[in-house]
């Protein structure tokens, strides 16, 4: 039950990052705002800081993000380049906590520095990969001012703001954890309810 009851709250805060991209992502990408993807990445970050908490573990991260961009495929139109996007912030923090947070019991500066340098490494590795490597048209024409841009000034803003955003994720799933352990079975059916109402908003808002 205490691994089941974990995985679903993993599941859980991964549909929830998915939800926040169907709902505000696209709105804010349609109306163009200025650094979408700091903002957007920030609440994932909070997510995984706090997904961090309840399980710390290898692969958790990964899923989460997994998770998202998933929940985005299933719900909005297909901009596979944000879905990478998502899926490479996933792997950087979860390769980032798995260096510095491992076996951390309570928030400390470590955990702001997996913040940091998850989102810079993720920020940096989606512009190559997809300008060089996919080489898909809207990044190849941009070039490498483009991807420059998006490491060090989206990528920079992004890397400071997860790492106050890794802190608190993390102090709050410690939180959290006290009444999972404390009510385990209530934990479970508590994710698995939010796992259902976030899946069926999504696709009440994709129909």
């Amino acid at each position: 039950m205490k691994k089941a009851k974990s995985w679903m709250w993993i599941l859980a805060l991964g549909s929830l990052w998915g939800l926040s991209e169907v709902v505000v992502g696209e709105a804010l990408w349609a109306k163009h705002i200025p650094f979408t993807s700091v903002w957007l990445s920030a609440w994932g970050f909070l997510l995984m800081g706090t997904g961090r908490a309840l399980l710390n573990k290898p692969g958790t991260s990964s899923v989460i993000g997994a998770t998202a961009a998933l929940f985005k495929l299933v719900n909005a139109a297909p901009f596979y380049c944000h879905l990478l996007g998502i899926v490479f912030l996933g792997l950087a923090f979860d390769a980032a906590a798995s260096l510095w947070m491992k076996n951390e019991k309570k928030e400390t500066l470590k955990s702001a520095l997996a913040g940091f340098v998850g989102a810079f490494s993720g920020f940096a590795a989606f512009a190559l990969i997809i300008t060089y490597i996919v080489r898909y048209a809207p990044w190849t024409s941009g070039g490498l001012p483009k991807v420059l841009n998006h490491i060090f000034i989206s990528g920079s803003m992004a890397a400071v703001a997860s790492a106050v955003m890794v802190f608190l994720g993390f102090r709050l799933g410690l939180s959290g954890n006290i009444f999972s352990e404390r009510q385990p079975r209530w934990a479970f059916v508590g994710a698995l309810s939010l796992v259902i109402v976030l899946w069926t908003l999504g696709r009440v808002i994709s129909s």
